[in-house]
């Protein structure tokens, strides 16, 4: 009787981790292709397990998801923490500017429940009102849905982890903070409804918010742009479909990684 050949199971890891780890970003396949040079059904079949990529698309797709590959017996294939340089440039931004008005931060949290396993980019405890900040940063937007998702999922786990770290909020924020780019404009406007509905608070109102954390907070997540090259005191960039007329600093998350190696 004949058989097929079993596939390789370093390229059941790699069709596991593209998939996982791909999703956990936020980003589509048409997205991932286009960002490492090759076409969404070749990474569909990498998903599948059904491609033999060279080492140098390999190399590409683990750069491009936050990968790092460690050749030890057996080859192991493990995230990265730092996912790639312009989310590590967002990040820390966005924590050294909560720091400097006296928030307590934490970066790159781990979670973990039964079989899902993820990292909340950045939590903030503001100690004089006890009000925690459960920040997801990212830097293209392809699924608003998976976005809203993994949102929820770091909102119900929050308070716990705050209390592991000693911190003991009695409310909970949700920011949603994206790199300022025409691309991520574009996606906005394409899903104003959507953003309106699960993002209601915008960025005067989180600036606002931050000024006097024992204030009353508006009710509901917040969405705003950032861009971590700049020096504003405010921050917080409002959104187009908000009323801001400047064009965004950056035309795509391309334009923005070349110009931040700089």
């Amino acid at each position: 009787m004949h058989r097929e050949p079993a596939t390789p199971p370093l390229r059941i890891s790699l069709a596991r981790l593209c998939r996982d780890n791909r999703t956990a970003l936020g980003r589509s396949k048409a997205n991932l292709a286009a960002s490492i040079g090759v076409s969404a059904t070749y990474i569909d079949q990498i998903e599948h397990g059904r491609a033999n990529p060279t080492i140098d698309v390999v190399d590409r797709l683990i750069t491009a998801l936050g990968l790092e590959v460690t050749f030890r017996l057996p080859i192991v294939v493990g995230e990265h923490r730092q996912r790639d340089l312009v989310h590590a440039r967002c990040s820390g931004y966005v924590s050294r500017r909560l720091l400097t008005v006296g928030w307590q931060t934490a970066r790159e949290v781990e979670i973990a429940h039964l079989r899902s396993h993820g990292w909340i980019d950045l939590l903030a405890f503001d100690p004089r009102s006890q009000t925690l900040l459960v920040i997801e940063i990212k830097t293209v937007l392809d699924d608003l849905g998976a976005i809203e998702r993994q949102i929820g999922w770091y909102e119900r786990e929050a308070r716990a982890i705050a209390r592991q770290r000693g911190w003991t909020p009695t409310r909970v924020i949700t920011w949603l903070l994206v790199l300022a780019t025409d691309e991520v404009e574009a996606r906005l406007r394409t899903n104003r409804t959507v953003i309106d509905q699960v993002f209601p608070v915008r960025a005067t109102a989180m600036t606002e918010g931050l000024a006097d954390p024992g204030g009353s907070w508006p009710s509901g997540r917040g969405v705003a742009l950032i861009d971590p090259s700049s020096r504003r005191r405010d921050w917080l960039i409002r959104c187009r479909i908000d009323g801001r007329r400047s064009e965004a600093p950056y035309r795509d998350y391309r334009d923005a990684a070349a110009r931040l190696r700089t």
